[in-house]
Formats: structure tokens, C-alpha cells, sequence
């Protein structure tokens, strides 16, 4: 078993921006292989029967992260510009596609655990055969092809990373249905108990800002175009809320007070009987939550995790607060450094804030997804791109809710103050959390 790194992985350059010896191919290359091997890295503690389980619709088994990510380079790149290339099985475009419409039919996504074939060894064999051909490819593409290849292999890239990121909170989600409580990773915690003050408040004045990606470097569609916004005065607490804070809520009967909840909110904790973060359980009068270091008692310091749009919404309500919007979290957050608790630190759970000033904006990146009130929908004057690719964002800009800032399961590289993440307002098994708005006295 390697032992967790100690020090976050510094984010990869951006190819404009390697060193002069570099050549455009070996960027390519090393970035390739830092992000291929880190897949597999993320996998080194499971056994081949931890790779095949389906915990619910939401959840893939790893074994298929690792195919379909493998399936992506191979469609996307290996069938467009390397003609010689041949499948060697023709069915895993069948059961690796997910939501590509346009690159043909798909297995069902609810059914992905039920696929027993091909086997642990198998998927590892082609993923390892996708690995060989893109390196063919690219050490014997031309500056032509390869400028043309870039862009799509970029997306590539960044595609794996959010499915290691899938891969990390699936296999939580499958583990704690385990009553051996397994573990993914040992991490040793402190005994030292950390004192959190209440959050302070970094006050903004009304302006009208530039939101969205400015063009330099890589972003995603739904990041753009970059346009003005109106945001009216505001104040964003200076952490993420805390367990402490939450476990007040609930003992306050956050839960049991229809008056902080949306409808839909209110029906969905009733129906499936929530009355905690996922991953809570209470026992002997101690709360307690399923990490990936196994059964852990709930540390009060560190931010609240796994919590839905509707649990988040009721806290700030009970709380007397509110959401922030996208457009708020973005101007805060702009020309912030990007650091923070990701998934090269290997800690994989939440970590209490660090001592600091309360009027600095603290833990934007990294730990948590914060959820906003901004509904997911497309920026004035977005088009979704042709073609099977056009398919990554634009087709799921419909009752999702706004994340902002990465969370511990995150690839630091893979964060911008543009990023914007999306998922119903009822999911939980993601590391989303929650910072508090208000408005002006």
C-alpha cells in the first residue's frame, strides 16, 4: 500500500506555458501520464471485488470509470486521427459511452454493476492498450496535428479528472453500504482539538463585474461567454459552516420545522426519513460518520460535507441567512489563489480551517462544493458545440443547482474561480457543503 503523499501535487502549467526545451509532445505526454497514472494510483488499496459494485444509479462501479475514461481517448482521439487503429472489442463502445448520444447507443447507466465482463484484468488490459496507441500517437504526430489534436485531447484530460473525483465519492458510497465499515485510506488524526470562532462576514459593495472565463487557458463551455452581471451588495462568511454548526440545526429539530424548508425539500426529507448529513449515524449520544479512513467520530471543526441543495437552503434559513448566487461566490473568489484541501493531499475527507484573520475569505478551493442558489442555466449567448463533444454540459442546464470551489476529492488542477459545477438539488453523495450569504442591514 503506498502511504498517503503528504503535500498537495502541484497543478500542471498550462501547455503555453512549459519550458522552451519542452516540445508541445512531451507536454502532452507527461501531463498524460501524470493524470492516467494517478487514476490508477486512487485504485492501489481496492481488491477486484471493490471494483464491480453498483450502490445505487448514481454511482458507477470503478471499474468502469476506468474503462470509460480509457473508451473517451480512444473515441474521441484514437478513431479521429489515427486511422490504423482497430478495436480490438467493438462491444466497449456499447458499455463504456454514458450520455454521448451522438457517438451511439449506451448500456444503462443503473444497470453498469450487473456487468461482471470484462473482468477487473481485462479492463486494466485495454485501458492499458489506449495508453500504448495515444503514446504512439503522440510521439509521431507532426506541430500540425498536434495543434489540432490538443484541444480535444485537453478535454480529455480534464474528463479523467472529474471521474477520479466520481471514482473517490462512488467507492465511499459503496463502502459505507459495507457493516465491515472497509477502508480506503488509513489517515491519522490529530488529538488535538481544534477551536473554530464564529465565521465573520467580508462585506462587497454593489457592482457590476465581469463573470466568466476570460479565454486564457482551458474552461468549459458552460463557463462562457464571459458577460457583465449586476451583483448587488452582499457579505460571504469567511469558512464553509461547520459540523458543530450543523449538529446545532439539527438538534434545534432543524429537521422537524416544515417553515425552513423548500416544498420539494420538505417532502423529499419526509419520504426518505433524513434527519442527518449522509453518513451520519448517532450512537450513544455521539455523532459519527463514515469517512474513507472507515467509521470516524464527526469532527465539530470541520466543514458539514454531504449535504443536499435542500439541507444547505433550511440551515441558512434557521440560521437567518441565506445562499449565495454564483455571481457572488465568482466575485469573491476572483483573483484568489487556488489552494486548498484536494485529492493530492490524499486526506480525502474535510479538513478544519486554519487559524487566520476573520475578515479573510477562507477554504473557497477545495474541501467542500458550496452549494449556490443559482439555478444551473446557460450564460447570455451560449451555444452548446456540434457534435458528440457539444453534449458535455449544455444538455443538462435544467433543474440542477450551481456548485462552486472543489472539494477534497478534487484535482487542484483542474479548478478555476470560473468552474461551475451542477447536480439536482437533492443529491448528497458528492462532498458539497455550505457558505452563508446576507444581505445588506
Amino acid at each position: 500500500m503506498m502511504s498517503p503523499a503528504t503535500e498537495e501535487m502541484a497543478p500542471a502549467p498550462p501547455l503555453s506555458e512549459l519550458p522552451e526545451k519542452q516540445s508541445r509532445a512531451e507536454g502532452l505526454i507527461e501531463r498524460y501520464r501524470d493524470i492516467r497514472d494517478f487514476s490508477e494510483r486512487l485504485c492501489e488499496t481496492l481488491e477486484p471485488e471493490d471494483y464491480v459494485v453498483q450502490s445505487m444509479p448514481d454511482v458507477s462501479p470503478t471499474k468502469w470509470h476506468l474503462a470509460h475514461t480509457s473508451w473517451f481517448f480512444e473515441t474521441f482521439v484514437l478513431k479521429v486521427w489515427m486511422p490504423e487503429y482497430r478495436t480490438e472489442v467493438p462491444e466497449y463502445a456499447y458499455l463504456f459511452n454514458s450520455y454521448y448520444n451522438a457517438a451511439g447507443d449506451m448500456h444503462r447507466r443503473d444497470l453498469r454493476g450487473l456487468i461482471s465482463r470484462p473482468t477487473v484484468a481485462e479492463t486494466y488490459r485495454f485501458r492499458h492498450s489506449i495508453d500504448a496507441h495515444i503514446l504512439q500517437l503522440l510521439e509521431s504526430a507532426d506541430e500540425a496535428l498536434l495543434a489540432e489534436l490538443e484541444p480535444v485531447f485537453t478535454i480529455g484530460l480534464h474528463h479523467e479528472q472529474q471521474h477520479q473525483e466520481l471514482l473517490v465519492t462512488d467507492i465511499k458510497h459503496v463502502f459505507s453500504q459495507n457493516p465491515l465499515h472497509p477502508v480506503f485510506r488509513e489517515r491519522e488524526e490529530s488529538d488535538e482539538e481544534v477551536s473554530i470562532a464564529p465565521a465573520g462576514f467580508v462585506d462587497f459593495a454593489e457592482t457590476i463585474v465581469e463573470i466568466g472565463h476570460a479565454g486564457r487557458g482551458f474552461s468549459y463551455d458552460n463557463e462562457s461567454p464571459r458577460h457583465r452581471a449586476l451583483v448587488p451588495a452582499f457579505s460571504l462568511a469567511t469558512r464553509p459552516a461547520t459540523n458543530s454548526e450543523y449538529i446545532a440545526f439539527i438538534e434545534a429539530g432543524g429537521y422537524t420545522k416544515p417553515e425552513f424548508w423548500l416544498s420539494l425539500g420538505w417532502t423529499t426529507i419526509n419520504e426518505l426519513r433524513w434527519q442527518a448529513p449522509l453518513y451520519w449515524s448517532k450512537q450513544e449520544g455521539v455523532w459519527w460518520n463514515f469517512t474513507l479512513a472507515g467509521m470516524q467520530p464527526v469532527d465539530p471543526a470541520a466543514p458539514v460535507t454531504h449535504v443536499s441543495y435542500f439541507e444547505a437552503d433550511a440551515f441558512a434559513n434557521w440560521s437567518g441567512l441565506r445562499l449565495p448566487t454564483e455571481f457572488e461566490w465568482e466575485r469573491a473568489a476572483a483573483g484568489l489563489p487556488i489552494e486548498g484541501n484536494f485529492v493530492g493531499t490524499e486526506r480525502f475527507h474535510p479538513a478544519p480551517v486554519e487559524p487566520a484573520p476573520n475578515d479573510k475569505l477562507q477554504q473557497m478551493f477545495g474541501d467542500v462544493w458550496e452549494w449556490t442558489r443559482s439555478a444551473y442555466l446557460p450564460y447570455p449567448g451560449y451555444r452548446a458545440a456540434a457534435g458528440a463533444l457539444g453534449e458535455y454540459n449544455g444538455k443538462f442546464m435544467c433543474n440542477q443547482m450551481v456548485l462552486r470551489g472543489g472539494s477534497c476529492a478534487t484535482s487542484r488542477s483542474h479548478l478555476r474561480a470560473t468552474y461551475r459545477n451542477f447536480f439536482q438539488p437533492e443529491k448528497r453523495w458528492q462532498f458539497t457543503g455550505i457558505r452563508l450569504a446576507r444581505d445588506p442591514a
